[in-house]
């Protein structure tokens, strides 16, 4: 019987006995509980700050967090064999806005895509998303993050998207002390309402910023920003929100989370924090 058997599964018959043997059963029973130690360890990270992850960014806080060093095909290999799943991106719901008036002005591109600079404070990218929570209930925020080191250094949260969620969102900017404007600063955003509008390009005149404008219909110019959206609305727990303080709370609580504790593989395995004090330490 075990010829005929090796004989299917074209196993050499040695091959097959020395895999049932003592030896090789304890070998694997070795593996098995350490895999099961390596898979509490990577639970440990993957639930940190209660923000689900995935395998780099698991390395990055199992590094950042528990002084643990594992390569990413450990960390891969594991998550797979027990099921433990990163949250996947969805596609951005974002719809642009209403048209912009005639009185509304369009000014240039100064970003050309020029994300990384390496300068805190110079190039700022703004935008807008919805919110969906509760029962059927919406909600706008609106964020300014700095290009350079990937840290969200204002935002405002509204049920309304009135214009004054865009200059809201540049007075909380203006009074956040961690943010110093670096020379020849200027905030990019796409041509929506919010920022052709009159009021909110006085308030950047004010603020002695400069202003930049995607190109109409091109999200890719403005694509870091997009992209926090995405991650964003993957991790943060908007639905279950039943107020809107209950969802501004737990947007306060991903801000934190976010600028602080989540490790990103471009800012050299670094928070955006962290992040930001390394180029600053390196000028």
């Amino acid at each position: 019987m075990a010829n005929y058997l090796c004989k299917i599964a074209e196993v050499s018959r040695s091959g097959y006995y020395r895999y049932w043997s003592s030896e090789a059963k304890q070998k694997r029973s070795q593996r098995e509980q350490q895999d099961e130690q390596v898979k509490e360890v990577i639970l440990k990270a993957y639930h940190f700050k209660k923000r689900k992850k995935g395998a780099r960014s698991i390395k990055m806080t199992l590094e950042g967090q528990f002084k643990v060093v594992y390569n990413l095909k450990r960390i891969r290999r594991i998550m797979k064999k027990y099921g433990i799943v990163c949250p996947f991106r969805k596609a951005n719901p974002y719809k642009r806005m209403m048209k912009a008036t005639q009185e509304h002005r369009v000014v240039p591109n100064l970003l050309n895509r020029e994300f990384k600079q390496n300068i805190p404070g110079k190039v700022l990218l703004t935008d807008i998303t919805y919110l969906l929570y509760g029962s059927g209930k919406k909600a706008y925020l609106s964020t300014i993050k700095d290009s350079s080191t990937n840290e969200i250094v204002a935002y405002h949260v509204s049920d309304r998207i009135t214009m004054d969620l865009a200059t809201a969102t540049l007075v909380k900017l203006k009074k956040n002390r961690r943010y110093k404007k670096a020379e020849g600063a200027f905030i990019h955003s796409d041509q929506g309402s919010h920022y052709t509008h009159p009021d909110f390009q006085k308030m950047v005149r004010k603020m002695h910023l400069k202003q930049s404008m995607s190109r109409r219909g091109n999200c890719w110019d403005n694509a870091p920003q997009e992209s926090f959206f995405g991650h964003f609305k993957d991790q943060a727990s908007i639905k279950p929100c039943l107020t809107l303080d209950e969802l501004k709370r737990e947007i306060k609580d991903y801000m934190t989370y976010y600028n602080h504790y989540r490790y990103q593989w471009n800012l050299k395995k670094m928070t955006p924090v962290q992040y930001r004090d390394h180029l600053l330490q390196s000028a």
